[in-house]
């Protein structure tokens, strides 16, 4: 199998393409990146033999023409993500999220692609007062990150209907792991927390998110890749529902640092309350996390303070 994989010089895309590369012998990989901020080359450095490179723009159609020429399938991880970043500037989110993922199905639909598997979000959901959103619920999102993201996958959705574009959407929570850039919580925290400043929680630090290890959620992607079908919506969850209070707890208390670095700050505008989702559907599948959260939680802690030159440039 020949795989495009998008913006796999991002965090989950490059933990992605290491799982593809140990899953699936004999598979090619092509990795397509911007390399825009948070996508990094040395993210691959230790596999950059094993895969065929392009740096390239999902929104410039010759480019996307490039990398994916002879592919069997493709897996779009390129997006902008960050919810803050979203709020003080939304058009960079509509041009990558919509505009991006609009060239990627163009493209797929003069190839002989048998999967494309686009990277959704359970944000696209909004905030959930009760019980868990399954894959059919109505999408109401929030801010113009998820708006974002709900919007590339209604199109996805529609050139399935339209075309027959074998697409398959995944929505999973909050991923966390090695590679993450740190404008997100949990790394932010953990480094803020290393170098003993402030953790600034949002309002009363009670909206509450369920957290996904990023391995886990890489093998349901390549769970989804393989028996997932055409047209469907696969949520991804870890089983975890925690408040950003109790994450920033558990950061203190692996890293023996005090809670008197806690810094409540100002709410950001549109802040969902709780996010949840049923994952029944991909249990169904045989798929099921395998890493206890405090183990991984642990591990990624433990990767950030051994890894102080991949990031140090970056606060």
């Amino acid at each position: 199998m020949r795989l495009l994989v998008t913006g796999g010089a991002g965090f989950i895309g490059c933990n992605f393409v290491r799982h593809i590369l140990k899953s699936r012998p004999g598979c090619e990989v092509v990795v397509l990146d911007a390399l825009t901020y948070c996508g990094r080359l040395e993210n691959l450095s230790e596999v950059m033999k094993e895969i065929t490179f392009l740096e390239g723009d999902i929104c410039d159609p010759t480019a996307v023409h490039k990398a994916m020429r002879g592919c069997d399938a493709a897996v779009n991880f390129a997006a902008e993500t960050h919810v803050d970043r979203s709020i003080h500037g939304p058009s960079s989110f509509i041009r990558s999220n919509v505009l991006g993922t609009q060239v990627l199905l163009d493209e797929a639909r003069g190839s002989n692609l048998r999967k494309f598997v686009q990277i959704g979000t359970d944000e696209v959901y909004g905030s959930a007062s009760h019980g868990s959103f399954v894959e059919s619920d109505r999408l109401n999102p929030s801010s113009p990150y998820s708006a974002s993201k709900a919007g590339a996958d209604l199109l996805a959705l529609a050139y399935f209907k339209t075309y027959g574009l074998p697409v398959i959407i995944t929505r999973s929570s909050n991923n966390f792991g090695p590679y993450q850039y740190p404008e997100k919580l949990i790394p932010f925290f953990v480094l803020r927390a290393l170098k003993d400043q402030s953790l600034p929680v949002y309002g009363s630090g009670r909206n509450i998110r369920d957290w996904l290890y990023v391995l886990d959620n890489c093998r349901a992607i390549d769970l989804v890749l393989e028996k997932g079908c055409p047209g469907e919506v696969y949520n991804i969850g870890g089983g975890c529902e925690l408040s950003n209070l109790e994450i920033t707890g558990r950061i203190l208390s692996i890293l023996n640092k005090p809670e008197s670095l806690i810094e409540h700050v100002a709410d950001r505008p549109g802040h969902d309350l709780r996010y949840s989702i049923d994952t029944s559907k991909i249990h169904d599948m045989g798929y099921r996390p395998q890493h206890r959260f405090e183990d991984a939680l642990r591990e990624t802690i433990d990767w950030y303070s051994k890894n102080e030159r991949w990031w140090r440039g970056l606060l």
